[in-house]
């Protein structure tokens, strides 16, 4: 059975995802070390291209990337309010200084945010979680035990997130909904809390008993490859990160961060 077969038709399914978790980390590296606006702004320009030519575009402006344009605007807006202070003063209230420096901050903290978010949501998006286990444990050759106990996790998300609306609605109609939005938060948190405590003590027990800890040679239902299409992900990867980091050491906006 293939990787390609559980996502038929789309882009990038069938890539083993381990070469996509590759591919974010010469351009994560790259942003990391500088905090400047060209590179990340180069980077963003490119992963919107490579992502249109895939056939991923639609995926950069749907709702499920909405959070990553909405963070990077707040982080950069708190970097220009309380970024260290250079050059000419804007406006200044109390321990908020606003200068040319740290707007200067801002715009590069929001650019490299979502040069650094957009592509891992993305690409997330396009993973299926047991071909991520697949790729973990027979490619980086990661013991199966710790695999298949993120995979059993990453598994009841889902879950949480249906427990999260039950508990809400039993919660209304026993008439214990109505005491306020926080104090309702807290209460249903920790209630879902101990949901999820007692359904992973059960299901740790049941994996035990089925074997899953077992020594051993551990056989896979699915073979994870790794060939030219997955060296060629890491490529472009490695190819949008070179090129930021030209970009911006040629027009002199290279900016180590610890300079």
């Amino acid at each position: 059975m293939s990787i390609a077969s559980v996502r038929p038709g789309l882009p990038l399914g069938d890539v083993n995802p381990v070469a996509k978790v590759a591919a974010t980390v010469p351009l994560s590296i790259v942003l990391i070390l500088t905090l400047d606006v060209v590179s990340a702004s180069v980077a963003i320009l490119c992963e919107i291209v490579v992502f249109a030519l895939v056939g991923l575009g639609g995926l950069l402006w749907s709702p499920r990337t909405l959070p990553v344009w909405i963070a990077a605007p707040l982080t950069g807006f708190s970097m220009v309010l309380y970024g260290a202070p250079s050059g000419a003063t804007l406006w200044d209230f109390g321990l908020i200084h606003v200068t040319e420096g740290s707007v200067q901050i801002g715009l590069a903290t929001t650019a490299r945010v979502i040069a650094i978010a957009l592509p891992a949501v993305v690409l997330f998006l396009t993973i299926d979680p047991t071909d991520f286990a697949d790729g973990l444990a027979q490619t980086l050759r990661l013991p199966a035990r710790f695999v298949l106990g993120a995979l059993a996790a990453l598994r009841l998300v889902g879950s949480s997130i249906d427990d999260w609306r039950t508990l809400d609605l039993a919660r209304r109609a026993r008439g214990i909904a109505d005491r306020g939005p926080i104090v309702r938060f807290v209460g249903q948190a920790f209630a879902l809390l101990v949901l999820s405590i007692r359904r992973g003590s059960t299901l740790a027990t049941a994996m035990e008993a089925r074997g899953f800890g077992a020594a051993g040679e551990r056989t896979w239902a699915r073979t994870a490859r790794f060939g030219r299409v997955e060296w060629g992900v890491i490529g472009v990867g490695c190819l949008v990160a070179a090129l930021s980091a030209t970009v911006a050491v040629v027009t002199g906006s290279w900016n180590v961060v610890w300079s």
